[in-house]
């Protein structure tokens, strides 16, 4: 006597979870797993990035002593800010290229505006002696060399769980238990850049 459909179902269902029992520890979490890494070095990233925009408003106060000439270079920093935090990231920004460029283009360009600003600084000896000037500068370099590890450790993140899901077995897994999960995006960054996470605005010592 054959079983009736909903036996049979009962069947497999119990089939597929005692062959899964043995698989446990042949992948079967790679996926959910790396995913949930690569998610928190993402919030890294943005806690990085925010860090950094909450020094600016206090630098941009320290420096205001600027020749009028400089104004546009003091002036560049405020509004690539307001642009950077002006921009929505939208909910699905980890599997959609499109907005990761967006979000990456606006902390790039307050990336250079940053950079030109503490050159400038440069030719002005008061304000690059003074005690606050110093202790914001440390600060921010501190803060993007942070930037740079956890855009370093995100992009890392995202390889092993993109390549996870294009490579045997992890393939396999995806279209068995994770039909929803999507590649992720990454940043656009050149490999030196990734490989040695630096920034040295002048104070380093010889």
């Amino acid at each position: 006597m054959s079983p009736t459909p909903s036996a049979a179902r009962s069947i497999a269902l119990a089939a597929v979870l005692m062959l899964s029992l043995p698989l446990a520890g042949c992948g079967i979490n790679n996926i959910p797993t790396y995913e949930q890494s690569a998610k928190a070095a993402w919030s890294e990233v943005l806690n990085q990035y925010k860090r950094r925009s909450d020094l600016i408003p206090n630098l941009v106060e320290t420096v205001k002593g600027f020749a009028e000439q400089e104004r546009k270079v003091l002036t560049d920093v405020v509004e690539a800010r307001a642009k950077a935090t002006q921009v929505q990231i939208p909910s699905d920004i980890l599997t959609n290229p499109a907005a990761m460029k967006t979000f990456q283009e606006a902390q790039g360009q307050l990336s250079g505006a940053l950079s030109r600003l503490l050159a400038v600084i440069e030719r002005y000896p008061d304000i690059k002696s003074g005690q606050n000037f110093i202790a914001l500068q440390n600060q921010i370099e501190n803060t993007e060399n942070r930037i740079a590890i956890a855009r370093r450790d995100y992009i890392n993140s995202v390889r092993v769980y993109n390549t996870e899901l294009k490579t045997i077995p992890g393939r396999w897994w995806k279209a068995f238990m994770y039909p929803g999960s999507q590649e992720m995006a990454t940043f656009d960054i050149p490999a030196e850049e990734v490989k040695t996470p630096k920034v040295d605005f002048g104070t380093q010592k010889n």
